[in-house]
């Protein structure tokens, strides 16, 4: 088959079933009389304190600068020079074309930079992979410290889904087919890499900016801003939950349990976690904490679709701040 072809099929098939997913998670809206599904969450939007809202944009603003600070730390350790705003400006960019093209934006952002700044793709690619491994590793020390505090209710969701099978967690056989897996195809690409000279160049890239992080010079400044940014993310869902009188009752640890959960839909490579968001989180917040479903599909959307709109804007405008400085650039 030819590659483009095999390429939109598959774009087609993770839009079909993020559509699906939507329209799921739509059916558990209940109306009441003449009013329907839009004037449901109109109704919802309406009822927000707007000033909550605001502050979990300005919370997503830092962070994503935050970010894009130690995506530049990481870059410099490659022994390349980048300015703080054009790494930002890029990395909003990523974000914005991660709505359209699921887990597009990490491409799209190194090639951003290289327009800017120079900066070799494969090299600012391998600190994006880079970037990813440590957001994993956080989402699994967050996944724990979650467990901890919340374990009665956590189980009880993994177990709605089908995944544990018993009241002490996951199966064991389901981790050992998926380190199997991975096992699998971490060989397979290993062997694709040593058979073609243009994927081992690219192999390069990724081993220098992979090794960037163990040779930082800078490793203190680095944690800090981990810590900082995901700090951020949780103040994000704290502010949006406060800001609906349904979800601001559940509390510190309702905040972590919505946040992990989020944070396993958004990994699920469809676009802008659509689709996905609005089935767990819903899920989670019906199966946990007996919230009705209506009200939680419907905090679901607005929250969501209040995310996507400040990445948009952002995305929006680093992509014109882009344009003017190469036009500046060529002149």
């Amino acid at each position: 088959m030819n590659p483009n072809i095999k390429t939109v099929l598959q774009y087609i098939f993770l839009f079909a079933l993020a559509g699906f997913l939507l329209w799921l998670s739509l059916r558990g809206i209940q109306t009441q009389g003449d009013q329907n599904k839009t004037d449901l969450l109109w109704q919802t939007w309406q009822s927000a304190d707007k000033l909550f809202l605001i502050l979990m944009a300005v919370f997503a603003l830092i962070s994503h600068w935050m970010r894009a600070l130690r995506w530049k730390l990481l870059i410099e350790q490659t022994g390349n020079q980048v300015k703080n705003w054009t790494s930002f400006h890029s990395l909003m960019v990523g974000y914005l074309v991660n709505l359209a093209i699921p887990r597009g934006g990490e491409v799209s952002r190194t090639y951003n930079l290289y327009k800017l700044e120079k900066t070799p793709i494969e090299t600012s690619f391998g600190t994006v992979v880079v970037e990813r491994i440590i957001d994993v590793l956080c989402l699994f020390i967050l996944m724990a410290i979650c467990f901890l505090v919340q374990w009665n209710a956590l189980v009880t969701f993994f177990n709605s889904l089908g995944i544990g099978n018993s009241s002490e967690g996951i199966s064991t056989p389901l981790w050992l087919w998926i380190v199997l897996g991975l096992g699998f195809i971490f060989l397979f690409v290993l062997y694709l890499f040593r058979k073609n000279e243009k994927l081992l160049k690219i192999l390069i890239g990724f081993k220098s900016g992979l090794l960037s992080v163990l040779h930082l010079k800078k490793k203190r400044l680095f944690l800090i801003q981990t810590t900082i940014i995901w700090i951020l993310y949780f103040l994000m869902t704290y502010s949006v939950m406060l800001a609906f009188e349904k979800t601001a009752a559940l509390g510190i640890g309702g905040v972590l349990v919505i946040f992990v959960i989020g944070g396993i839909a958004m990994a699920i490579p469809l676009p802008g976690g659509l689709g996905s968001y609005h089935t767990l989180l819903p899920l989670g917040l019906v199966m946990i904490y007996n919230m009705d479903r209506t009200d939680a599909t419907a905090f679901v959307f607005i929250f969501h679709a209040w995310q996507t709109l400040v990445m948009i804007v952002g995305g929006v405008v680093s992509l014109i701040c882009t344009s003017v400085l190469l036009k500046t650039k060529k002149t």
